[in-house]
């Protein structure tokens, strides 16, 4: 079960940058809609990881 999460998750991810290469070039608006959910998903992963690694900073460092 767990496999079949991970390879749905994966084909997701290479759809994604797949749609994001092809808006760059030029392709039909439901590609450039599908670029755009995909690079607004991956900032907020980034965004979410920069937080957690402030957090973890913070608890490791002794608060302020």
């Amino acid at each position: 079960m767990v496999d079949l999460v991970l390879s749905g998750v994966l084909a997701l991810a290479v759809g994604g940058c797949t749609c994001v290469v092809w808006a760059e070039r030029g392709g039909p608006r439901w590609v450039r809609r599908v670029a755009t959910v995909t690079l607004a998903a991956g900032e907020l992963v980034r965004r979410a990881e920069r937080r957690r690694r402030r957090s973890v900073t913070r608890t490791t460092s002794g608060g302020d």
